[in-house]
């Protein structure tokens, strides 16, 4: 058996495929997701999606959102996504480097938060293609 995944966000669908397992970065923790699971309705964090499929493990970052497990289907909404064979390595690797240097520069509480937003994004896609 296989989980039906797609996962959507408002300009498009950025995956959508069969699955043997996925692992979601909810906002209480990862949680990983096996054929038959209970129905589930969970919040997304900002964070790396894996899936891992015939071809094998694949990593998505999601930009935070929802997702909803039922009868073996899995449909994330969310804010953003990427898939990390669409990140440059180099190219996040200098955003992670001008976010932190950002963070440090801000003064106002909403920039601060503004901010640190920006520096898990770019954590995130880091970590997808590292």
């Amino acid at each position: 058996m296989s989980l039906n995944v797609r996962v959507i966000t408002p300009d498009k669908v950025v995956w959508d495929a069969v699955v043997e397992e996925l692992i979601l970065p909810s906002s209480t923790g990862q949680i990983g997701i096996l054929t038959d699971h209970a129905p589930l309705l969970t919040a997304l964090d900002i964070g790396v999606m894996r899936l891992k499929s015939d071809a094998g493990w694949t990593s998505i970052v999601v930009m935070e959102g929802f997702a909803e497990v039922e009868d073996n289907k899995v449909t994330i909404l969310c804010n953003g996504a990427e898939a990390s064979s669409d990140i440059d390595l180099k190219t996040a690797q200098e955003e992670l480097e001008r976010v932190t240097l950002l963070v440090d520069e801000v003064t106002t509480k909403k920039e601060k938060i503004e901010a640190t937003i920006e520096l898990r994004k770019a954590k995130a896609r880091l970590q997808a293609v590292a």
